[in-house]
């Protein structure tokens, strides 16, 4: 289900019923005569359509985070919110970028509409720009030859995964926690990012479907939704909230 173009469709099927009515019925409905149902309804919630729809396809859009690959910095039940502006504006559904305002960097976290199925979103950090060549070896990555920076940060003791190694990363300008599991082996190999495409890795560096694995590959620029920015609220049902993850920013 594409909720965006569900969005649009209502709005516009709103704003046509508020209008028409406005330009070409009310003038000839008698003054006591009520205001049809349907009318009063679209008056009533267009504005708030449209609202959503522009906050929604240009400013910010909520997901929730489904699974642990991108532990330690989201965990299963986060909701997050997602700047849509920060890489330039895009006209809902069709995606087409309309304003170019700025380019993902080297370590954003970002969501982004998988290439083998648009209709399902993936969120993952940015590891590999356009023309880099990444190389992921000994549970180490390797850019463009030179190897990213990975202190240890002793072991990691959150509820899922407990007892995996807690490591500190520098990627880019960002500094952020990953996970790695002791034993255990995950995709390796050498990638040459092609133009106008991403290679993206989850934090859970050995439970994670990304750029390395077939079915995501790397990612067209079109693809890219946005920006993760803040969590907002972390349930994961049917436990309790994680009060204090809310308000906690996304690096």
């Amino acid at each position: 289900m594409d909720f965006s173009l569900i969005l649009v469709l209502a709005t516009a099927l709103a704003g046509i019923v508020w209008a028409a009515d406005a330009v070409l019925l009310r003038r000839n409905r008698p003054e006591a005569a009520p205001e049809p149902t349907v009318v009063e309804y679209a008056r009533s919630f267009f504005p708030v359509l449209l609202v959503v729809l522009v906050v929604r396809s240009f400013l910010y859009e909520p997901f929730r985070i489904p699974s642990s690959s991108m532990m330690p910095t989201l965990l299963t039940g986060d909701f997050i919110f997602v700047n849509k502006y920060t890489y330039g504006l895009r006209l809902p559904v069709i995606n087409t970028k309309v304003v170019d305002i700025g380019e993902p960097q080297r370590g954003d976290v970002i969501v982004f509409r998988l290439p083998s199925d648009p209709s399902t979103n993936y969120i993952k950090r940015l590891v590999g720009l356009p023309g880099d060549t990444i190389r992921y070896l000994n549970k180490k990555i390797y850019v463009n030859d030179q190897p990213v920076s990975v202190v240890p940060a002793g072991i990691y003791d959150g509820e899922d995964q407990p007892g995996s190694l807690l490591l500190r990363e520098h990627l880019g300008d960002v500094d952020h926690e990953i996970l790695q599991r002791p034993g255990e082996r995950s995709l390796e190999g050498t990638f040459v990012v092609p133009p106008g495409h991403y290679f993206m890795m989850g934090d859970n560096r050995d439970n994670s479907r990304d750029s390395r694995y077939d079915g995501v590959g790397f990612i067209p620029e079109a693809n890219v939704v946005g920006r993760a920015v803040r969590i907002w609220m972390s349930w994961s049902f049917p436990g309790l909230p994680k009060w204090g993850r809310i308000g906690t920013e996304v690096r």
